[in-house]
C-alpha cells in the first residue's frame, strides 16, 4: 500500500489533519460549539465554490471564507441562545450563496464532488505542505489561547469576572475552527467535517473528564480513524470519507454504550 505515493500522500494529509481537528475539536464540543463547525464548513463550501468561479484556489477561497464565518457568528452572539441564532444566521446565508454557486459551477461537477465529500486520495504534495502550514499556525494559536478558552469554556462567569474578555476569546476561537474546518474539509468534505471534529472529541470526553487526556485522546482518535478510513479505502475500494465517518460515529456509540456521562 505504501509504495504507491498517492497512499503515502494521502497518510500524510490525514494525519496532519486528524491531530489538528481532534484537539480544536475537543474544545469545540466542550463549548457547546459543535454546531459552529457543521456551520462552518457550508460556509466554506460557498466560499471555495466562488473562488473556483473567479478562477482562484479553492483552499484559499474556503480558508478565508471560514474563518470570516467564524469571526462573525463569534461577534453576532456570546450568549448560547444569541450564538445558535447567530449561527444560524450564518449558515442560511452560506447554503444560499452554496447553491447560487453551485448553479454555475455544474461544468465542474467533479470538483464540486471533492468539496462535498472530500477526495484525500487525490491530496498532492504542495497540498500537504499547504495543510501542514496550516496545523501548525493553528496549533500555534490554541497553545496560545488554551489557558482562558479552558477557564471560560468551564467557567464564563468567573473567567469574565476574573478579566476575561469572552468575546474577543470567542472571535479567536471561531476563527480558529474555521481554519480547522477547512483544513477538514480537504479530507472528509464539507458535509462530513463532523467525523474529524466532532466525533473523537465527543468519544472522548466520554471516555473520560480529564482535560490533558481527553485532548490526548481526541487527537489520538481522529488520527486513528484517519489512518484506518485511508487503509480500509484502499483495501475495499470504498470512498475513505466514508470509512472515516462510519469509524467516527462506530465509536462514538461504542462509547455511549460503555461509559456513562
Amino acid at each position: 500500500m505504501l509504495d504507491y505515493d498517492f497512499m503515502r500522500h494521502a497518510f500524510a494529509a490525514s494525519g496532519i489533519v486528524a491531530v489538528l481537528a481532534g484537539l480544536v475539536g475537543y474544545f469545540l464540543v466542550l463549548r457547546g460549539q459543535a454546531f459552529a463547525g457543521h456551520a462552518l464548513s457550508h460556509v466554506g463550501f460557498a466560499g471555495a465554490t466562488g473562488a473556483v468561479l473567479v478562477g482562484a484556489s479553492p483552499l484559499l477561497g474556503m480558508l478565508g471564507v471560514t474563518v470570516l464565518g467564524g469571526v462573525l457568528m463569534g461577534a453576532l452572539g456570546e450568549r448560547l441562545a444569541e450564538r445558535d441564532i447567530a449561527i444560524g444566521v450564518i449558515l442560511t446565508l452560506s447554503l444560499g450563496l452554496g447553491l447560487l454557486f453551485l448553479h454555475f459551477f455544474t461544468s465542474y461537477a467533479t470538483a464540486a464532488t471533492s468539496l462535498l465529500f472530500g477526495d484525500v486520495l487525490g491530496v498532492d504534495i504542495p497540498t500537504i505542505y499547504e495543510l501542514l502550514g496550516l496545523a501548525v499556525v493553528c496549533l500555534l494559536v490554541l497553545g496560545g489561547i488554551a489557558r482562558p478558552l479552558l477557564f471560560a469554556s468551564l467557567n464564563p462567569e468567573l473567567a469574565e469576572a476574573k478579566g476575561v474578555s469572552l468575546r474577543a476569546l470567542g472571535l479567536v476561537f471561531l476563527g480558529l475552527a474555521g481554519l480547522t474546518t477547512a483544513a477538514c474539509a480537504q479530507i472528509v468534505g464539507v458535509l462530513l467535517v463532523f467525523a474529524l471534529m466532532v466525533g473523537p472529541a465527543a468519544t472522548a470526553q466520554r471516555m473520560t473528564a480529564r482535560i490533558v487526556p481527553g485532548l490526548a485522546l481526541a487527537a489520538a482518535l481522529a488520527l486513528g480513524e484517519a489512518w484506518a478510513g485511508v487503509a480500509l479505502s484502499y483495501t475495499t475500494d470504498w470512498p475513505a470519507s466514508f470509512w472515516i465517518s462510519a469509524l467516527s460515529g462506530g465509536l462514538y456509540l461504542v462509547s455511549l454504550a460503555l461509559f456513562r456521562g
